[in-house]
């Protein structure tokens, strides 16, 4: 089985971050989603990997390669406008050939992985499978309909009156029948070829059509507040480690990752946190469920829920809290303050008043 893995999004709610860096790339538990998503399909089995690039294309291929340090074999495929995910299984044919293959979207974070529902697909192989997750509230999603042996008999995108609460997770199972779903599809009003119409035509066209429901933690990186959900969750899983240097008047507890490099001066860490390695903190405290990167700078500063990125500084600054700071991005203050909730782009500077 092979994969095709979509990240040629734009990440428009994501600003400011996805103006300067692919949304696929933003950091979860100091690790970008595209490599948590690499590392799911390595439990799966599958080490032939295509993966749909847009405009930003060098950026991604920049920071993964050709996939050996993931342990998989990276195939590169342009997207050159976005016309739909079943679009991408069109261009992506050459690569597929007449293998199934697993299409995964390449903002998602499904923490518990999919390697069951994977065993599942491969033993009874129906010519599609979709991966569902109830949700109180189905209309932002694609739906499907089941019937009492989990075959899909109808599916709906962002229905205004839901009959199923199981939306689709960004993650399918397909065999090669699903190209002739494809080519036989049109259009849909925005101008894209659907997936949810691909598998509708085969429903209707009387092939199985499966769902498995996922029960694990689920998430698209798509906000923010949907990026500080999963560093949550993967940092709740975290196992200490502590090889930097932590000096006799600092304190860490719980589980605390300190890479080696990294400096803790006179201060205190409450796990779980990750510090990167070349970071430097000092008199400050890191409280639960924060990321810091590669060589970041706190001083006298006080962050917890949040997310620094590789470079990031905070001086002088507490209660900085459900925040995302980026890439060489500086926040400080002339005197000791506080402050709440920041977002801040890569490379920018926020002074906050006193």
């Amino acid at each position: 089985m092979k994969a095709l893995v979509l990240a040629g999004g734009l990440g428009s709610r994501l600003r400011p971050f996805s103006h300067s860096m692919p949304k696929q790339l933003i950091p979860v538990a100091n690790r970008p989603v595209l490599v948590h998503v690499m590392e799911d399909l390595r439990a799966l089995g599958v080490t032939q990997v295509g993966l749909i690039v847009g405009d930003r294309g060098n950026e991604i291929a920049a920071a993964l390669g050709d996939g050996t340090g993931l342990g998989v074999e990276l195939t590169y495929i342009r997207q050159h406008a976005p016309l739909g995910l079943a679009h991408c299984i069109t261009i992506a044919q050459d690569f597929l050939g007449d293998d199934d293959f697993v299409m995964y979207l390449g903002d998602n974070m499904l923490t518990d992985g999919v390697a069951d529902i994977a065993r599942q697909f491969r033993e009874d192989r129906p010519a599609a499978q979709v991966v569902v997750h109830k949700v109180p509230d189905p209309r932002a999603f694609g739906v499907a309909e089941i019937d009492e042996n989990g075959r899909v008999v109808r599916l709906a995108e962002k229905p205004a009156e839901p009959r199923s609460d199981l939306a689709m997770t960004g993650v399918y199972f397909f065999t090669p029948a699903v190209h002739e779903a494809v080519a036989a599809i049109e259009p849909s009003a925005r101008g894209e070829l659907e997936i949810t119409d691909a598998l509708q035509w085969m429903v209707s066209h009387g092939a199985e059509v499966r769902a498995r429901i996922y029960s694990g933690f689920w998430k698209d990186t798509g906000k923010v507040e949907d990026v500080l959900d999963c560093n949550r969750e993967l940092l709740d899983r975290l196992a200490p480690s502590v090889l930097g240097d932590v000096d006799g008047a600092s304190e860490v507890t719980g589980p605390v990752v300190i890479e080696e490099g990294a400096r803790v001066i006179r201060s205190r860490i409450t796990g779980p946190v990750i510090v990167g390695a070349g970071t430097v903190v000092e008199d400050s405290h890191i409280g639960p469920h924060t990321s810091v990167g590669r060589d970041c700078v706190l001083t006298a500063a006080e962050v917890e829920y949040s997310i620094m990125l590789d470079g990031a500084t905070v001086r002088r600054v507490g209660g900085v809290r459900g925040s995302v700071i980026g890439r060489d991005a500086t926040v400080s203050s002339a005197v000791r303050t506080r402050c709440s909730r920041l977002v801040v782009g890569d490379h920018s500077s926020v002074e906050v008043a006193a």
